[in-house]
Order: C-alpha cells, then sequence, then structure tokens
C-alpha cells in the first residue's frame, strides 16, 4: 500500500478503516465481545477503542497466526462457545454477512465467507500467457470466518506452521470448513485502487433513515420523576402503564420509527400486564436491537424534554450518559436538552411533560 500511516488506519469515508470494521460487528446483534488484535507499535492508537467495554485491545506477534492465538489467548479465560475472526482491512462486512457465518456454525464446525471464481484463469510466466487454467471448484476466501471456540484454540496452539490462514490449519486437523455464500462488497483493501472501489460501494448502498418521537405523561402522585433512567426527586410523579419514563419513550419511538415498526405499543402493548412498571431502558434496548438486526447503525440521537420543573439543566449530563449506555453510542452522538412552554399549555400549567426526539439510522 505505501504512505505514512498502514492501511487499517487511513481514512475512508471521515473515519478509519479499521472504525467500519469494528462498528460493523458491535452493531451485529450476536456478537457479544471483541478482540482487537494491534501490531505493537500501534497500541497507542487503540484508546478510544479500549475505552468500549465490549472491546479488548491486546498487542498481536510477528505472524498473522501468531496474533490470531494472541486474541484467543485473551478469551481463553472466560471461552466463548463460537468466536469470529476476521481481517480489520474490511471495512465493509455488513451484520447480515456475520449472522450469515455464526448461523452456519449451528450445523458445521466451521465456517467461512467465499466467492466462487467466476472469471478466467490463466497460468503466465515472464508476463506471458503459458496456458488455461482450470476454475471449477475455486472460491476467493473472505471473512470472517468462524469456528467452535476450543476447536479453533486447541489447533492453532498445537500449529507449527505459522503461515497459514485459519481455515487451512482447521482443514489440516480434520475440520470441515462449510462454505457461505460472501458478496463482492466485502472487499479487502490492499491497494490505493480499493480506497477508490469501497468508498463507491459505501455511496451506492449507504440507507440513512429518520425518525421522530413524541411522548407525554401526566403528572400524579408520587415523589420523584423519571427521566432518561434517572430518578429526579419532585412532589408529584409521571402516570405510565410502565415507569412513564417519557424521555426515554420518545428516543425508543423515534427508533421504531425510523424502522417503520410501529411504536412502543405495537411491541410492547399497555393492556399486557406483563410491562406494568417496566424499566423504559428495556424498551428502548429493545429497538436499538431491532435496528442492529437489521444492519442499522445510531448515529446520532437528540432529545428535547419540554417541563417547567424539575429542571433539566443539571442533569442533562448524567442523562446523556444513561442514553449513551443504554443504546451503545459514545456520548458524542446523544443530545438531551430541555426547554419550557413559557407558561403555556397543560406543561406550562404543570400538568406533565413532554418530550420530542430526532434519531438518525444509518445502514450499509
Amino acid at each position: 500500500m505505501g504512505g505514512a500511516l498502514p492501511k487499517q488506519w487511513r481514512m475512508l469515508k471521515g473515519r478509519v478503516v479499521l472504525a467500519w470494521s469494528l462498528e460493523a460487528f458491535r452493531s451485529a446483534p450476536d456478537i457479544r465481545r471483541i478482540v482487537l488484535v494491534l501490531h505493537p507499535d500501534d497500541m497507542g492508537l487503540a484508546d478510544g477503542y479500549a475505552a468500549h467495554g465490549d472491546v479488548t485491545v491486546v498487542p498481536g506477534g510477528e505472524t498473522r497466526a501468531a496474533s490470531v492465538r494472541a486474541g484467543l489467548e485473551v478469551l481463553a479465560a472466560s471461552p466463548p462457545d463460537r468466536v469470529l475472526i476476521h481481517d480489520g482491512a474490511r471495512p465493509l462486512i455488513t451484520p447480515a454477512q456475520i449472522a450469515s457465518v455464526i448461523a452456519a456454525l449451528d450445523n458445521a464446525p466451521a465456517a467461512a465467507l467465499a466467492l466462487p471464481v467466476t472469471d478466467a484463469l490463466w497460468e503466465g510466466q515472464n508476463g506471458r500467457v503459458t496456458g488455461p487454467a482450470e476454475r471449477e471448484g475455486l472460491y476467493r476466501a473472505q471473512t470472517p470466518q468462524g469456528f467452535h471456540f476450543a476447536d479453533i484454540l486447541e489447533i492453532h496452539r498445537a500449529a507449527r506452521d505459522a503461515t497459514h490462514d485459519d481455515v487451512t490449519l482447521a482443514r489440516a486437523s480434520g475440520i470441515e470448513v462449510a462454505i457461505v455464500p460472501g458478496d463482492e462488497s466485502n472487499l479487502k483493501i490492499t491497494t490505493e485502487g480499493d480506497f477508490a472501489r469501497a468508498e463507491a460501494l459505501m455511496e451506492g448502498t449507504m440507507d440513512i433513515r429518520t425518525g421522530n418521537g413524541f411522548d407525554v405523561h401526566a403528572f400524579g402522585p408520587g415523589d420523584h420523576v423519571t427521566l432518561c433512567g434517572l430518578d429526579l426527586p419532585h412532589e408529584r410523579g409521571l402516570v405510565g402503564h410502565s415507569d412513564a419514563d417519557v424521555a426515554l419513550h420518545t428516543i425508543t419511538d423515534a427508533i421504531y420509527g425510523a424502522l417503520a415498526e410501529g411504536d412502543i405499543g405495537t411491541h410492547f402493548p399497555p393492556s399486557d400486564p406483563q410491562w406494568k412498571g417496566t424499566e423504559s431502558r428495556l424498551f428502548l434496548e429493545h429497538a436499538s436491537e431491532r435496528a442492529a438486526a437489521r444492519g442499522f447503525e445510531i448515529t446520532h440521537i437528540d432529545c428535547t424534554i419540554i417541563a417547567e420543573r424539575p429542571k433539566i439543566g443539571p442533569h442533562a449530563a448524567a442523562m446523556r450518559a444513561n442514553v449513551a449506555a443504554f443504546t451503545g453510542l459514545e456520548e458524542a452522538r446523544v443530545s438531551v436538552k430541555a426547554t419550557t412552554s413559557e407558561r403555556l399549555g397543560f406543561t406550562g400549567r404543570e400538568e406533565g411533560i413532554a418530550a420530542m426526539a430526532t434519531v438518525t439510522l444509518v445502514a450499509r
């Protein structure tokens, strides 16, 4: 590739290549932990990723196999049932492709994305064609490659040839590897021209959606109100079937709206007694999981709380932190602010609290 920076740290559509790869896995609903294996010289570049509770950053080894083993050994302390191994320089991997490899592991000890070779193949020497080559049965390997964890850890611990990739090592150990249909968009950044190809693919497949939410809850008996998962002392509470968190309700409805999947009542009917008194964070987490399952990333949340009292300003930072935690976003992508209605209307008469929210979803 050349250049001053390794390819995984170069910018692609406003983010480094590695950030796109990581975000795809963090958005996939079945992924619980991520180990980011970096060149030892690059460890200082990963502080932002290490800050996420689901990402562990470790230094790699002299070879690809040594680096993979370094990542597996971190997981071995609390081993998962299954593990995926992915090239960080494949930034256009999607949650749907990730899910397809995971699903294949239900019926196979290992699975990997691959594309059949469709172009004619030639053999050649010294810049001249020497004859045709058979293409039938040939596949172009992609990642992620998935394995049952105990198997691949044992294979890497016993491996003597560090030049082979994980599928080759698995096959050498007698493990069958299922081929999962790959996608042309899942390219590996290898040459300068791949940056232009990747950007063109991202332009052509990006799906941006905006959802709006609005909710109102009346005051009733109580000694506090719950807003963005935070209990604020007040002489009255908010009336609702759940915990009446009007702010989280409107953010949740905005996500469902962007997905065209109705509202909270569609997924959690108020007529169902099991949801009585439920913490509204569960509704928001469900909406966030639905977005991720459909391949969307929540990129921004903006919520406005409309109330005369209690005062929201002193608590806005804690509310932002809660919303970010519930949705998996960085706090820099969450806005929680407040306004009054200048003593006009039901909020002005302090009969209740209203909230409105706008949410942006992006899918590739």
